[in-house]
């Protein structure tokens, strides 16, 4: 309840403050998508193909984001700062804060991000519009990821590729986001529980799919799904999943809650709980 309350009173904050700018930007709303927990926009643990913020061709935008998701046994806190140059190319910075409950600890990561959009269109070409992208992480906390988990190394770099599309009037005459993400990487839990195994990098491809149905201009629902390596000997990866909310009141702010189910997390089982996000962008 606490988080609750202070992301509504952030929120009410954001919303008065929005009113001092301009929404006179090119893209239209709810296409700037999210922020998602490794900065990058996209869903909630998703990249998309989308280039964050409103900016067009010739044209600069910069985005602001904070979430946190509160399971039974962990909270993973991300803040998060993205910038983007002519709809074309990305930059982000996320830096992320998991407490571990049961064992009074905290993991932290660094993450540094780039994206490019290689071709076709989110909304006016037949194609969809496919991006390229990396992340390169830094776990802070090497003596966890390492000494007691085994893993191979504290950094390394995900590399993913990702297409997205959205349908005008598609289903029931509302508007149809599909993603579909192919992601190289050698993370455990994204990274937070380190890289690799033992004396090996052991990469693979994994996949990642989003789905979002814009209810009106302002509101959409959606689920994502992500495939995780499951390549740590010492404990288990499930996959994750979300179901999830989000409003888009103008183009400055966007608020997206909802249930997320992360299957076993290291030693814990049944981690479930909510994501909640605000993001401003200018």
């Amino acid at each position: 309840m606490k988080l609750i309350k202070n992301c509504f009173r952030l929120a009410a904050i954001i919303l008065f403050s929005a009113q001092a700018f301009s929404n006179d930007t090119s893209k239209i709303l709810a296409t700037s998508a999210l922020s998602s927990i490794e900065g990058s926009a996209g869903g909630g643990i998703v990249p998309w193909a989308v280039i964050g913020g409103y900016g067009s061709t010739g044209e600069w935008s910069v985005a602001a984001s904070s979430s946190q998701v509160n399971v039974e046994d962990f909270k993973l806190s991300t803040h998060s700062l993205l910038g983007s140059y002519n709809n074309r190319l990305e930059l982000s910075y996320a830096q992320q804060a998991l407490q571990v409950l049961p064992l009074n600890t905290a993991i932290v990561q660094n993450i540094f991000g780039a994206k490019a959009r290689l071709a076709g269109d989110l909304i006016y070409q037949d194609w969809p519009q496919v991006s390229a992208g990396f992340q390169y992480k830094i776990n802070e906390n090497p003596s966890i990821a390492i000494d007691v988990l085994g893993a191979q190394s504290d950094r390394s770099t995900d590399y993913y590729i990702t297409a997205s599309k959205l349908w005008l009037h598609a289903l029931a005459e509302r508007n149809l986001l599909l993603n579909a993400t192919l992601r190289y990487t050698d993370a455990n839990q994204t990274g937070l529980l380190g890289f690799g195994q033992g004396s090996e990098s052991q990469y693979r491809w994994v996949g990642e799919v989003s789905a979002g149905l814009f209810l009106n201009h302002q509101w959409a629902i959606g689920g994502e799904f992500r495939q995780q390596p499951n390549k740590l000997a010492s404990v288990d990866e499930s996959h994750w999943w979300d179901l999830y909310s989000a409003w888009f009141p103008n183009k400055r702010v966007a608020v997206v809650a909802a249930y997320v189910d992360l299957g076993t997390v290291a030693l814990w089982e049944e981690q479930r709980g909510m994501y909640l996000s605000i993001q401003i962008t200018h």
